[in-house]
């Protein structure tokens, strides 16, 4: 399985300084927004070609697309709102290093990581079959038209 953390291997979210930390969660979050827009795009192009997408034999297929699309956008809305709060926190811990417990927020940092990386990977997943059920769908219609 890929492995999408973005930290440098070893112990580094346990043996990193604050401020290490916070950029590393700035780049989540730049991410995350560029996935939530790229979410946009893929609803957007669905939206456009829902009347071909809906034919009888890509209805289903297009319930659960959508259906997957609608949860991984409000999953990036929770991880977005998750990052802020933890960047939140961890400018909190600079100014004040006894702020919070440091072995617990380094355990929390991990897991939103985990839940991070989980997301892209669903994402990439899901990305990849609406291009391609899009593909299939656009070529049978050209199809339909160029033929007498």
């Amino acid at each position: 399985m890929e492995n999408l953390r973005q930290r440098p291997k070893g112990d580094f979210t346990w043996q990193a300084q604050w401020q290490q930390l916070y950029t590393l969660t700035e780049h989540w979050q730049s991410d995350l927004q560029f996935y939530k827009d790229d979410l946009r795009f893929l609803d957007h192009l669905i939206d456009k070609y829902f009347i071909f997408l809906t034919q009888k034999d890509n209805l289903d297929e297009m319930r659960e697309l959508t259906k997957r699309l609608t949860n991984e956008s409000k999953e990036c809305d929770s991880l977005i709102e998750k990052t802020t709060t933890h960047l939140s926190h961890l400018g909190q811990l600079i100014d004040d290093p006894y702020k919070y417990d440091s072995h617990q927020f380094r355990e929390e940092h991990e897991k939103l990581e985990d839940a991070i990386a989980t997301f892209i990977k669903k994402f990439r997943k899901n990305k990849k079959e609406t291009f391609a059920i899009t593909e299939k769908v656009i070529g049978k219609e050209i199809k339909k038209r160029l033929m007498p």
